[in-house]
């Protein structure tokens, strides 16, 4: 089995690329769907396990089963919770076995004894802004000076995340197979060559 996990600075265009190359290998794709499975094992909506997910790890909100926020029958989720849900999820993922790229949710550590071929996706600011403005990814902010203060706002969380989860240093060059840089690249064009590059990698190692 052969799997690709993609790490990126957001606005990188990480989660195209994942996609991109999942399409060109005929690999299975995952990144929202994981918090899909999170969700729906954990009796959440979506939007509440997408938002602790993306928290600083040592903060908590509340999240209220079945659906509603009326209801009377609360529990408070941890972060601890999902991300123990969300290891078991990634767990379920490798255990079917099938050629795969997920995008984040540091699969890279969590799958390593599967061998990943792990990718960080990297570019500049100016290019990681036009895209948030191209996808309308701007967290609300409507001047560039607050796109890209929320840029750096969401790294720094990614950075700290991925520290407590796995000890590791988010974006450290020695941490990751190949690191590519999207600046001035269009991903359709670049997506086959890394494709053909993890392949390399994994028949160079037996996978």
């Amino acid at each position: 089995m052969k799997i690709i996990t993609i790490s990126r600075e957001f606005g990188s265009g990480g989660r195209e690329l994942g996609k991109l190359i999942a399409d060109a290998l005929g690999f299975d794709y995952y990144d929202r769907e994981i918090i899909t499975a999170i969700a729906k094992n954990q009796e959440l909506e979506e939007e509440f396990v997408a938002n602790m997910m993306d928290r600083d790890l040592w903060k908590t909100i509340p999240l209220k089963f079945n659906h509603s926020f009326d209801n009377v029958n609360t529990a408070e989720i941890t972060q601890q919770d999902l991300l123990k849900e969300e290891e078991r999820v990634l767990g379920e993922i490798a255990a079917k076995g099938r050629d795969c790229v997920i995008v984040g949710r540091n699969a890279d550590y969590r799958l390593k004894d599967y061998h990943p071929f792990r990718i960080f996706v990297c570019a500049d600011l100016d290019a990681r802004i036009d895209r948030c403005l191209l996808h309308e990814e701007t967290g609300g902010a409507d001047t560039i000076k607050k796109i890209a203060k929320n840029i750096q706002k969401i790294d720094k969380t990614r950075a700290r995340n991925t520290s407590i989860v796995t000890g590791i240093e988010w974006g450290d060059r020695s941490n990751y197979h190949l690191t590519v840089n999207t600046t001035d690249w269009e991903l359709d064009v670049m997506a086959p060559v890394v494709a053909n590059v993890a392949l390399r990698w994994f028949e160079s190692h037996g996978i």
